[in-house]
């Protein structure tokens, strides 16, 4: 795609040009108007699911919860983006803080998209089945699943800058040199015996191929003329094992004419190593160390803002007190249903 869509369209290019996206935030070309409009879709997506939610409860309760959900995902945002950008610069890795930002903004765009257009869903179960415990897990699942899918999306892009060097450089710059191979052979250098033409059966006592004395389609030399006068360069005596031909090692260094089985020297050209699987870099491992904590911080905060679904057998509060957890309360669930 040549542009940008408009910002609430920035999910279309994300999915159908993920490859542009990732060239722009190698080049770092325009990634604060590319922030910019992932910040603005992901808020107007997740307050829409969060009137949804909270549309189990009041009107109030709504309002409530399309407010306080795109402030779940941005303060968490705020919370670790440090954390990430800090273990990238200790490992080696050149990644900038809106490179770091454009990436984990990428994830949060497909996963506030993808839960959004489940919303259908969940008011189609909120009007049909209004079970206060279904409705909670059901929309426990759809964001967990939405979640996954958004930090593949930021797995694949911290590939993508792997391979670019921005999270190994040393490696990339030490890998280069041992994958390149020589274009062309130096003069009087001797080529490796895969790059050698199969040799050609001369008879006893005819001129090697190439040489002074030899003569186009087989023609005789006129006597005076040089290829006459010119001795051909060919030792006095061959060795037998090629039907009267000499060997590489009868001519000296440098003369070798073409056509000719070359020395077998393995030091001459070592062996180049492809396909070698290419070690992890540190940053890579640290990503998923990192989602985890994204994760952990995500549950604690949303643990802290509730409610967002709103108990209909309680009165509206814009917060409950924190006691208990987040994973205590969806095994309590799971149990009275």
């Amino acid at each position: 795609m040549s542009g940008d869509r408009p910002s609430p369209l920035v999910i279309e290019r994300i999915l159908r040009d993920r490859q542009g996206i990732w060239q722009q935030i190698v080049a770092e070309r325009d990634l604060n108007a590319l922030t910019g409009r992932m910040l603005a879709s992901s808020a107007i997506a997740l307050a829409c699911y969060g009137a949804v939610l909270g549309a189990f409860h009041s009107p109030l309760m709504a309002l409530t919860s399309a407010l306080k959900l795109p402030l779940l995902f941005l303060v968490t945002l705020a919370i670790c983006l440090p954390t990430l950008y800090l273990f990238n610069l200790v490992f080696g890795a050149r990644l900038s803080v809106r490179q770091s930002l454009a990436l984990v903004m990428v994830a949060i765009t497909v996963t506030s998209m993808l839960a959004v257009a489940f919303a259908p869903i969940s008011l189609f179960f909120l009007i049909t089945a209004p079970d206060y415990g279904f409705f909670k897990l059901l929309n426990v699942a759809i964001l967990t699943l939405s979640a996954l899918v958004g930090l593949r999306f930021l797995t694949g892009g911290m590939q993508v800058l792997n391979d670019h060097g921005l999270l190994a450089p040393e490696a990339a710059q030490t890998q280069a040199p041992a994958q390149a191979v020589p274009a062309a052979v130096p003069a009087g250098a001797v080529p490796a015996a895969d790059q050698v033409a199969e040799p050609v059966a001369v008879p006893a006592g005819a001129p090697a191929a190439g040489s002074a004395g030899t003569v186009p389609n087989g023609a005789t030399p006129e006597a005076g003329s040089p290829a006459a006068q010119a001795p051909a360069q060919v030792p006095a005596q061959a060795p037998a094992q090629w039907g009267g031909q000499p060997t590489a090692s009868s001519f000296p260094p440098g003369m070798l004419p073409p056509g000719y089985p070359q020395p077998h020297r393995p030091w001459a050209n070592p062996p180049v190593r492809r396909g070698e699987p290419a070690q992890r870099p540190a940053s890579m491992t640290l990503l998923y160390i990192w989602i985890l904590l994204f994760g952990f911080v995500g549950t604690q905060l949303a643990w802290t803002l509730r409610p967002f679904f709103g108990d209909p057998g309680q009165d509206f509060a814009f917060f409950r007190s924190i006691d208990g957890n987040f994973y205590a309360e969806i095994l309590r669930t799971i149990a009275n249903l």
